[in-house]
């Protein structure tokens, strides 16, 4: 099984990725991942991505394309995975359609109120990354560090990112509805809630 996972900042991807990997052993394929593994091994996409990020510029189609490419590349045909940050374009998706075929694009729907509300309460580890609400926890559940909010964990960038992220998923969302593979997930309520709703559209269908 190949998907491609959408949803805004905080609508809990990375959560049903651990548990979709879980259940079908998928890799999961995050294209900060992919960025930050270029970086550090100064690669040649990661000089050329480097010069952009630097200039404060977004990294064009092509490099992030290629970047991309290269990791699918490493996988078998009878292997499954997910994607998480790309496609993020039609541009994208398209280069995606003649990389490989994908199964199943899950977009996970929460509403914009409902998601300031999340992360303006989130909290990180220091020790373990584990991420956690800071209403609910002084110390780290799972470890007992010390937790930190994260300087863009407020309102004004909150929304800012959601006004993009709204700005360039309309168009994909219409593109992988055409196509048959569309499934939109009522991503409220707790983790295994949405993922049973998940499971429900992936196997019942």
């Amino acid at each position: 099984m190949r998907l491609v996972l959408l949803g805004a900042p905080g609508a809990g991807k990375g959560t049903q990725a651990v548990f979709l990997k879980e259940r079908h052993n998928l890799a999961h394929i995050s294209t900060g991942d992919i960025f930050r593994h270029n970086l550090k091994e100064n690669t040649p996409l990661g000089l050329e991505a480097k010069k952009y990020m630097d200039a404060g510029q977004l990294v064009p189609d092509e490099i992030v394309m290629k970047m991309v490419g290269e990791k699918l590349s490493e996988f078998k045909p009878d292997e499954g995975f997910m994607l998480d940050g790309f496609p993020r374009t039609v541009a994208q998706a398209e280069f995606l359609e003649k990389q490989t075929k994908i199964d199943g694009v899950i977009m996970f729907k929460v509403s914009d109120d409902a998601i300031v509300k999340r992360l303006t309460s989130r909290a990180v580890c220091k020790d373990c990354g584990n991420v956690t609400n800071i209403h609910e926890h002084e110390k780290c559940p799972s470890c007992g560090g010390e937790l930190y909010r994260r300087d863009d964990d407020n309102e004004a960038t909150i929304r800012s990112r959601l006004k993009v992220f709204h700005e360039q998923t309309e168009a994909l969302v219409e593109f992988y509805r055409s196509r048959g593979l569309l499934v939109e997930i009522d991503a409220t309520g707790m983790p295994d809630e949405v993922f049973s709703r998940v499971i429900d559209a992936l196997e019942n269908d």
